[in-house]
């Protein structure tokens, strides 16, 4: 296995990583939230997030790599925060969007980092992939983002 290949499959890890995270971190809003439109909006996107998951796995295999099959530690540590949090907060509209929009954040900051690499490395081979699913991860921050500022407002 090449350099660039190990280097590829180590970038296209971190982001299944980071897909898992993002799964189970919406699961875990949409089984917190009441309003029957966020809890859909919750579920699909742990279902968007399921698919980018197994078309980075996919990607590791053609490489030759073992794709990650699980979340992060860090991941499960800020679930864990969460739900202790909301013990004494409560689970309400905006403290859910809050912590979708946390867990966004830390999506966006991955897949920035993930094209840093790739242009870095000039592992021009998962570019694509990375791309379209950063451009997507930028949609659905932007969307919670403006769900969690209405419900501010409201």
């Amino acid at each position: 296995m090449t350099d660039m290949n190990k280097e590829a499959i180590a970038v296209l890890n971190d982001l299944i990583q980071t897909s898992k995270d993002g799964q189970e971190g919406f699961k875990t809003c949409a089984e917190d939230i009441k309003h029957p439109q966020l809890k859909a909006l919750f579920v699909q996107r742990s279902a968007d997030c399921a698919t980018a998951a197994s078309e980075l796995q996919a990607a590791v295999r053609s490489m030759g790599g073992d794709p990650e099959t699980s979340t992060s530690v860090s991941g499960d540590l800020h679930r864990r925060w969460v739900d202790v949090k909301s013990m004494f907060t409560g689970k309400d509209e905006e403290a859910v969007l809050n912590e979708a929009e946390r867990g966004e954040d830390h999506a966006l900051k991955a897949y920035k980092e993930a094209m840093e690499k790739i242009t870095k490395h000039n592992l021009v081979g998962i570019r694509d992939l990375v791309e379209r699913q950063y451009h997507g991860v930028q949609r659905n921050h932007d969307q919670v983002k403006a769900l969690r500022n209405q419900a501010r407002a409201s």
